[in-house]
């Protein structure tokens, strides 16, 4: 075994500060580090169940629980018998933080400081990606809007920014390791920038890792705030080819009031209007979305809209959430749906992007896609992110063009290449 075992769950920033984590506790074979996400009371669910299992499975090992669930709710995991230790989405950044003995505070289980605290980023960038194809880079950290239904911030803190030097230095270097595909990532892309010397754009970002990184031939971005797509970030996604032609956005939900009572700061016809403009001027741009499945007070015909909305959005990337209450935000304290009720209106959301998602597919059959091969290099993601089978292996993090033959089992099946 090499290094520790990581088990990671939630979002892609997580994913990124998993591989950091890996690296700086590399040495450390009796290590499993549990990375939580705190979106839902599923997530949390999964995290402690994932926590048990790995004690049974490897009684010697030393648990460490980190991640949002870990930095908002630590004393649920210090009460956990199989977990060693819990630190804070500041101290997982901290190599003194995985080992056996603390060199501070050794009798010390929670290490969990204040994260709203926190004023500037980490530069706790990745140096490798094991597992993947495509590099995951950090470029943003926190939150400074307050939905009314999440618990974020207080697990991550106020938004923070890296400067624009250190992502390119990053993205580079990954380059030059080889990766074919950058993610940009964070937990409010959109709102780069503002605190930093200049107050420069994520539009302004994209620019720079293009102009000073010829080499990296896809550059893809991760859920935005569709309201904070500026013209220049428009113009980048729309026009520019090495920026990948997927997006997926924060919606949240199809109804006016429901996007209210969530403090969204976008209307329905805002993200309708922003998705018509993105297809109009690129066609080929697939989109994703995140939506939340009965808020509190939310009413048959409310959930319609949010059903609507996925039909008038084009969503064939649909996250689709249970809400459920999360302590300490004012959604919790608002009359809630029955749990019944919920779970319906979840499936009708999940059924409604499965059925865009199998139109998009088949739209596809006689296309030529590029694809970024993945895995044992059998199999791979299009520019779109489309899921796609090829017919002969080639090595992982090569760029393949392919003919689609058809569709099986929700992936595009790759009849030849172009090579």
């Amino acid at each position: 075994m090499a290094g520790p075992d990581i088990l990671t769950f939630g979002c892609r920033l997580n994913i990124a500060e998993s591989e950091a984590m890996r690296h700086l506790a590399a040495d450390q074979d009796d290590l499993i580090i549990v990375n939580s996400c705190a979106v839902t009371g599923e997530a949390v669910r999964q995290a402690r169940q994932a926590i048990r299992r790995a004690r049974r499975e490897r009684p010697d090992a030393r648990i460490v629980v980190t991640g949002c669930a870990a930095q908002t709710d630590p004393a649920m995991f210090a009460a956990m018998p199989e977990v060693d230790r819990i630190i804070g989405n500041r101290e997982k950044m901290e190599a003194v933080s995985f080992l056996p003995v603390m060199a501070l505070e050794p009798d010390r289980k929670v290490r969990v400081a204040d994260i709203m605290a926190v004023r500037e980023h980490s530069p706790h960038l990745a140096t490798a990606f094991a597992d993947h194809a495509r590099a995951f880079v950090e470029v943003q950290n926190g939150c400074d809007h307050r939905c009314t239904f999440c618990i974020i911030p207080y697990g991550r803190g106020n938004s923070r920014s890296v400067p624009a030097g250190a992502v390119i230095d990053r993205v580079k270097a990954l380059v030059d390791e080889g990766y074919r595909e950058i993610v940009l990532t964070g937990v409010d892309v959109t709102s780069y920038g503002p605190d930093l010397p200049g107050a420069p754009t994520l539009g302004g970002l994209v620019e720079r890792i293009l102009t000073h990184v010829p080499g990296l031939p896809r550059l893809r971005l991760s859920s935005l705030d569709s309201v904070e797509i500026d013209d220049r970030l428009f113009a980048l996604v729309t026009q520019e080819p090495r920026v990948m032609p997927h997006l997926h956005l924060s919606l949240q939900a199809g109804d006016d009031m429901i996007l209210k009572r969530m403090k969204r700061r976008h209307s329905r016809a805002q993200a309708v209007r922003i998705v018509e403009r993105l297809l109009d001027a690129r066609p080929e741009i697939s989109i994703g979305a995140d939506i939340i499945a009965g808020f509190p007070t939310e009413t048959d015909d409310m959930a319609d809209n949010s059903l609507a909305l996925v039909r008038d959005c084009h969503i064939v990337h649909g996250h689709i959430f249970p809400y459920s209450p999360r302590s300490g935000t004012p959604a919790a304290r608002m009359p809630q749906v029955e749990p019944a009720a919920i779970k319906r209106r979840a499936a009708r959301l999940r059924e409604a992007c499965a059925d865009n998602r199998v139109r998009w597919l088949a739209s596809l059959v006689g296309t030529w896609q590029s694809v970024l091969a993945e895995g044992d290099g059998g199999h791979g993601h299009a520019e779109n992110f489309a899921p796609v089978r090829l017919a002969h292996p080639v090595s992982r993090g090569e760029i393949v063009p392919v003919r689609i033959a058809g569709v099986e089992k929700g992936a595009l099946i790759a009849q030849e290449t172009g090579l």
